[in-house]
């Protein structure tokens, strides 16, 4: 049986808007261990900056919620 992959459908958005629909559906509890919500954040940058180069009416929001999303996940040390 093959593995579902839960952000497959992340990878696929093409609008600022069908990013941040979902992102919200895979963002873990505030009470998730460190390396989960980093492993987010920073899967979220990479979605984020994708949508930039995809969504060019909100090209400048979508690298703003990169970058956002990026310095939460690097804030969050990845051994813990």
């Amino acid at each position: 049986m093959a593995k579902v992959d839960p952000w497959k459908a992340a990878r696929e958005v093409r609008t600022l808007k069908e990013a941040h629909e979902a992102l919200g559906k895979l963002q873990p509890a505030p009470s998730s261990a460190p390396a989960v919500l980093r492993d987010y954040y920073l899967r979220s940058a990479v979605i984020y900056g994708q949508v930039a180069e995809t969504d060019r009416d909100h090209h400048h929001e979508a690298l703003y919620w990169s970058a956002r999303e990026r310095a939460k996940g690097e804030r969050l040390s990845p051994e813990e």
